[in-house]
């Protein structure tokens, strides 16, 4: 799995043909959000808060990012991907005079607090129109340097193969913009550049900056570029404001695509149940790859209310880590940090009535202690029994789908004869039996038959259909699942896991 995107370019890993199935990767969510500074449309690996604040900048009163991210990694999340969006950001200006003309730059990273600064001189070069440039990353806060690049040799020469214009297309700093430079850049001396005009933050964000554009591979698609994700969520914008419906809608079919879950955060103005019951119904969400909870949370020493998206995120992936995700996180009794305290009381009555509605509950459950609970998605009445109404079964389901998914990708590449279908066979018995040692069906009993897949006409093609009987812990019945394997990508039969494409 590859840290970020390289210029729209995704490497795919494809599990090798003889190597075992691993039951217990790690849990990864992506988060989408506005920051200070940082790579815009590009997902970002972060294993720890630190590397968050390192990369994308402090808290922000204006984005709900950081908390959330905060959130995650003190709930027990291990891997989060961040991508920053913008609306309307522009980066930072350098002018490096250049014998009445100038060498003009100008961040990549938009922001008001991204700061450059560059040198320029002409040590080992043997032509006057080449020269060194460096630039350097400073941070805000205390004024180290945090990043460098030199590009050694360049020159202000745009017919050149070594114009300064194509080495920095490359640059994670800066590019050049017109009217190119008529001179060499000027020596600098001991001394660097600084901006010459500041960037700016840009404006609230859009639904069209949170979820996108598929083709350019901005907003939500920016996730791409990611192998795989189990969780989404989106933060939100200044004041914890609400991400509105027509966001949700967007975000909710790119996770079924994925086969991931989006969390959803109540809304500002829910100040009951009855209000979060109201809302629910008048949103229309219905989809088993949502999970929404009610109410907010509150910082206890600074009073201040948050949204939980990024808590519930850490705490599912902590879930997964020690125990998996067949099992509730009502059942395993992870809870909030304790500095967090719900913003109302749930009763047990309140609770029901929530619950039916596909929202999950704070609850004071031990001394001091916040505790989520329901083990609900809010596919209330949009499956058959109500299957994937729970959260358990649904992330069960999808984890094993998307573990057969990857195991099985090697398959398009070989012959569709007897030999590939005994081969799939094995590893996915193999596979299901360690799940059954696990627990993670009610019995031990489960279905795993490999076929051939088959093209218009009569011939197999490349590929493979498996079929799937079990019965994840906690279902009214066994779950049947029909999956297609071929150079097209996966798909999955039925409404419980249909995917585009």
């Amino acid at each position: 799995m590859s840290d970020a995107a390289d210029h729209g370019i995704t490497v795919t890993e494809i599990s090798a043909m003889d190597q075992p199935i691993d039951v217990s990767a790690e849990t990864v969510a992506a988060f989408v959000g506005r920051a200070l500074r940082g790579p815009i449309n590009t997902p970002v690996l972060l294993k720890s808060y630190a590397e968050f604040h390192r990369r994308f900048g402090e808290p922000w009163n204006r984005s709900g990012l950081s908390a959330a991210v905060q959130q995650f990694f003190e709930h027990g999340g291990g891997q989060l991907y961040v991508v920053r969006v913008t609306n309307g950001a522009k980066g930072s200006m350098l002018v490096i005079p250049a014998v009445g003309t100038a060498l003009v730059l100008r961040a990549v990273e938009p922001g008001s607090v991204e700061q450059l600064r560059a040198a320029v001189d002409y040590d080992q070069v043997d032509s006057e129109d080449l020269f060194n440039l460096t630039l350097q990353r400073i941070d805000p806060e205390n004024g180290r340097v945090i990043d460098q690049e030199l590009h050694s040799g360049v020159s202000f020469d745009e017919t050149s193969e070594r114009f300064v214009g194509l080495e920095l297309e490359d640059s994670s700093m800066a590019r050049v913009e017109q009217p190119y430079p008529h001179h060499r850049p000027e020596l600098t001396g001991a001394d660097y550049i600084d901006a010459v005009q500041r960037g700016n933050d840009g404006a609230e964000l859009t639904v069209y900056d949170i979820v996108g554009s598929r083709q350019d591979g901005t907003g939500l698609f920016a996730l791409n570029a990611v192998e795989h994700i189990d969780l989404v969520y989106l933060a939100p914008g200044a004041g914890n404001t609400d991400i509105g419906p027509t966001a949700i809608h967007a975000a909710e079919l790119y996770c079924r695509e994925r086969g991931a879950m989006l969390i959803c955060d109540p809304f500002s103005d829910w100040s009951s149940a009855d209000d979060a019951v109201q809302g629910m119904r008048r949103l229309g969400y219905a989809s088993p790859n949502l999970i929404g909870y009610f109410p907010r949370i509150v910082d206890k020493k600074t009073r201040a209310e948050q949204t939980a998206g990024g808590a519930i995120a850490g705490m599912l992936c902590r879930l997964d880590r020690e125990v998996g995700t067949w099992v509730s996180l009502e059942d395993a009794k992870i809870g909030l940090n304790r500095r967090f305290d719900a913003t109302k009381a749930i009763d047990d009555e309140d609770r029901r009535l929530l619950s039916r509605a596909g929202l999950n509950t704070f609850q004071r459950q031990r001394p001091a202690r916040i505790m989520l609970t329901g083990n609900r998605t809010m596919g209330r009445g949009n499956e058959s029994h109500g299957t994937y109404s729970s959260l358990s079964i649904r992330r069960t389901c999808l984890r094993i789908v998307n573990i057969i998914d990857h195991s099985t990708r090697w398959a398009v590449f070989e012959q569709p004869d007897d030999a590939l279908l005994k081969h799939i066979q094995a590893q996915l018995g193999a596979f299901f039996a360690t799940l059954a040692d696990l627990e993670v069906f009610d019995d031990d009993r489960y279905v795993v038959e490999c076929t051939r897949l088959h093209a218009a006409g009569s011939e197999p093609a490349p590929g493979v259909s498996i079929d799937i009987v079990m019965h994840p812990r906690g279902a009214s019945g066994p779950v049947s699942l029909t999956l297609q394997q071929s150079n097209e990508g996966l798909r999955v039969a039925g409404t419980a896991f249909a995917r585009t494409g």
